[in-house]
């Protein structure tokens, strides 16, 4: 895995990790899942003139046409061009079905104000559907693998420049890449100290998947989240190695990911903070800072998928830990 740095503005360079497929992807972006519509452009428009080139988004998470907003008003003003931005998108559980891939990614695309993704993920193994009647929940049949050789499409078709999946295991990645004709570029899953998946990183390290890190922050305002006693940012120890750098937990956390050529995709609608978030590139874990952080792992997922009876899905993925 290759590692290197991207100068973004002035005085200021963002590294990045090479992909499969040749590009290269920011190793730090802006995620937007829970940033509500009326805040996630101006937080877009920030965090590009601040120079990030890395945005995440999804259909689901219902802001697109915001973060469409906030990428066009800078290609606009001239602070960036499309090519210097690495955009992604993920497909949701709800249109796995063959006949849907293509229409949601163009749903996300027109919505984005684009006309190519840099990547676009399957959001989960699991393919759901609405019942229109009940407004209920329901499984879908459909198997990833098939709903996989309709991403490959779009890739053929020069709508998408890589593909990839979000929240697979190690056994869901071995079996699709065991069929497929174009190997997954990254895996999108939910990575900190309190959920280390050595496991699963070694994989992807080793079949050339850039893993990208979400809720690097153990996410506190996740919907998943109950109120108990996991409190990631404010860890003694890692205040401990924050304090001996003059620098934050927040810090401590992001560089933990960059270090390991790890994407990783910090959310905030608060422009202070998305500036803070980049100062990571001045400061340099040490070996011994990385044990320490992988030794507080305690399998704990914030992001547990447990609504709508989803653990008795075929495919849930989380039922390794």
């Amino acid at each position: 895995m290759t590692v290197c740095f991207f100068p973004q503005r002035k005085n200021m360079s963002i590294p990045t990790v090479q992909l499969s497929t040749g590009a290269v992807i920011p190793l730090l972006g802006l995620g937007t899942w829970k940033s509500a519509p009326g805040q996630v452009q101006q937080a877009v428009e920030v965090a590009i003139d601040n120079g990030y080139r890395h945005i995440d988004c999804a259909h689901a998470y219902r802001n697109e046409k915001e973060v469409g907003a906030g990428i066009s008003s800078r290609i606009q003003k001239g602070v960036v061009k499309r090519e210097d931005l690495f955009i992604v998108s993920k497909l949701w559980n709800n249109y796995h079905d063959q006949e849907n891939v293509k229409p949601a990614f163009m749903e996300s695309l027109t919505n984005l104000h684009l006309t190519y993704l840099d990547v676009y993920l399957m959001h989960s193994p699991m393919g759901t559907k609405l019942n229109k009647q009940s407004g209920e929940v329901e499984f879908s049949d459909v198997d990833y693998t098939d709903t996989w050789k309709e991403m490959e499409k779009l890739v053929d078709e020069g709508l998408v420049k890589a593909i990839g999946v979000s929240n697979f295991n190690v056994g869901q990645l071995e079996r699709l890449q065991s069929m497929c004709r174009i190997n997954p570029a990254v895996n999108q899953v939910e990575l900190h100290p309190y959920l280390t998946q050595p496991k699963l990183v070694q994989y992807c390290k080793t079949n050339g998947i850039v893993l990208t890190a979400y809720s690097p922050f153990g996410s506190p305002d996740s919907p998943f989240v109950q109120c108990d006693k996991q409190r990631l940012l404010e860890d003694p120890v890692i205040s401990a190695i924050g304090k001996k750098y003059g620098k934050t937990n927040a810090h401590v956390l992001l560089l933990y990911h960059v270090q390991r050529g790890v994407t990783v995709i910090p959310k905030s609608v608060t422009p202070v903070r998305i500036i803070q978030n980049a100062q990571i590139f001045d400061f340099s874990l040490s070996d011994d800072d990385i044990k320490t952080l992988e030794g507080l792992n305690r399998n704990w997922r914030s992001a547990k998928w447990d609504v709508s009876g989803l653990p008795s899905h075929k495919f849930y993925p989380f039922k390794e830990d």
